[in-house]
């Protein structure tokens, strides 16, 4: 007779497969006008730094589907191959997200309000928050528990820059304050699912949901500090 599964296991398939799905509709709704759909919405042309950044990005979201789907069905062996692959993208993601982010401050470019070196900070504490979380799903993926929750904060955590360019009046009037606290509570949401499925707050949902959401006050206050604009002048100089 077949082994039913646990009921926590259903719900956490649900869960991982709901937040891969959410993720890559954000990231495709987000930057339909500026990429996906840029044709149709006659947006400037993309440098080809950029278009390479956007494929990637689309991949990086693209494959946490993917593995998320091949978990669920019981392809483990499958996922672990692939694994490989994401480990590949995360370090492009990385290395290209850090030179988009510093160029664009090099040239000028920044959403309205902050000046460019001081909002370089966002991207490249996103960088670096990312780096940290898939690091450590890496150095732990021989712990299943640690590593998938792992992986979804870093995918999660990416959502602010498609998140701000949503073209939702109430979410462009709060501006980044808004952006940021969206990409929390979506973070803060797979946190609560996965507590209440298995009564208790998993340490690597602790530190890592902790990592994402101080990280965005720290930012804030060090981007105008004389420290972070030397910093931030000489980095894009």
């Amino acid at each position: 007779m077949a082994v039913r599964p646990r009921p926590s296991r259903i719900g956490e398939r649900r869960l991982y497969g709901l937040a891969a799905a959410t993720a890559l509709a954000v990231v495709l709704v987000g930057f339909a006008r500026t990429y996906y759909l840029k044709f149709a919405f006659g947006t400037p042309p993309l440098s080809v730094l950029l278009q390479v950044h956007g494929a990637v990005m689309t991949a990086w979201f693209a494959l946490f589907v993917a593995q998320a789907t091949l978990v669920a069905r019981g392809r483990v062996d499958l996922h672990r191959r692939l694994g490989v692959l994401g480990a590949l993208l995360a370090l492009a993601v990385l290395l290209l997200g850090t030179t988009v982010a510093i160029t664009a401050a090099r040239l000028g470019h920044a959403p309205p309000g902050p000046p460019p070196l001081v909002f370089l900070v966002v991207p490249l504490a996103d960088m670096l928050v990312f780096a940290l979380l898939v690091g450590a799903a890496l150095w732990l993926r021989r712990r299943s528990d640690f590593h998938k929750r792992l992986m979804l904060l870093a995918c999660v955590g990416l959502l602010t820059a498609p998140i701000a360019r949503i073209p939702l009046p109430l979410l462009q009037q709060g501006g980044i304050v808004a952006f940021f606290m969206t990409t929390i509570a979506l973070v803060l949401a797979c946190v609560a699912w996965d507590t209440a499925m298995h009564r208790r707050l998993h340490p690597a949902f602790a530190w890592g949901a902790a990592l994402v959401a101080l990280s965005w006050p720290l930012r804030l206050a060090l981007a105008g500090t004389r420290q972070w604009q030397a910093f931030a002048s000489w980095l894009a100089g």
